[in-house]
């Protein structure tokens, strides 16, 4: 964490005091000794699934250290469908997003993010021997997306463009099925997760991958900086240690590609070229 000077701490003091986003807020919204609030959908393999025992997968493992690295107690993750994550997130019934979220200018004028820390595109599913060799493909198609997603938006803002039709669903194992019931031609999502999906599933195949520079991160309220930063940091630190390379060769089957975000410790906080990213360099402190 950055060292606070004087007039710092002074500053937080006063904004607490008029009820703004400062010392008193960080405390109120995350108490140390309670466990660590967080939301995602459940319904993302192998990010994060329904397991006998509660959650499991990639993003539960990754959040579970961060939550040992910032020193709180335990991590309870509640399962928001992705329509609701964000309404969940402002009303601070969790406190930060640790679902596959894509970081973009759109939504990094309401929200703040954290550091990329995992590279995805396009992953388009279709049924096993089916082809899609390119977008051209998907003309006279039905595509089916998770509803809200960085998908929908994509799937809205192509369909003219491409000529297909988009059907949308609340979880991504329903766009799944109207593929595998001849309802959609073809299911899109995050690249990771299709290529999952079709290792665990005979029905199904990726048919094409769209790699377009897209990242994931995790979302905060703004005034909310201060722990965005101590999660960040933590973030770079199982970044630094291989912990989050070992993390993705666990749960995708693959070696980490080196360069990527899932390697790749950034300069300042936030996500640099969006909205409330901070240039300052910092030095990593960690256990």
């Amino acid at each position: 964490m950055k060292k606070k000077s004087t007039s710092s701490v002074a500053l937080l003091a006063a904004l607490a005091s008029f009820g703004l986003p400062g010392a008193a807020a960080f405390a109120d919204d995350h108490p140390q000794d309670q466990p660590l609030v967080v939301g995602s959908d459940f319904g993302v393999a192998p990010w994060m699934v329904r397991g006998a025992a509660g959650p499991e997968g990639f993003g539960v493992d990754l959040i579970t250290a961060i939550a040992k690295k910032i020193g709180r107690p335990s991590v309870d993750v509640q399962d928001i469908n992705f329509s609701g994550l964000f309404a969940a997130l402002f009303s601070k019934r969790i406190e930060f997003t640790v679902n596959p979220l894509n970081i973009t200018q759109e939504r990094s004028e309401k929200m703040l993010y954290t550091e990329p820390f995992f590279a995805t595109g396009n992953g388009f599913l279709v049924r096993k021997g089916e082809k899609l060799e390119s977008l051209d493909g998907l003309k006279g198609q039905v595509l089916a997306v998770n509803r809200g997603t960085i998908s929908d938006t994509w799937a809205t803002q192509n369909a003219d463009k491409y000529g297909f039709e988009v059907q949308r669903y609340e979880t991504f194992p329903d766009s799944v099925q109207a593929v595998i019931t001849h309802r959609a031609f073809t299911a899109l999502n995050e690249i990771p997760t299709t290529v999952y999906a079709a290792s665990k599933n005979p029905a199904i195949e990726v048919g094409f991958k769209d790699f377009n520079g897209r990242n994931f991160g995790y979302a905060f309220r703004y005034g909310d900086e201060a722990y965005r930063d101590k999660v960040e940091s933590a973030i770079e630190c199982l970044k630094q240690d291989g912990t989050l390379a070992q993390l993705y060769e666990k749960w995708y089957g693959e070696k980490a590609a080196e360069g990527t975000a899932l390697t790749t410790v950034y300069a300042g906080y936030g996500a640099p070229g969006f909205k409330g990213y901070d240039d300052k360099p910092h030095d990593l402190a960690c256990n």
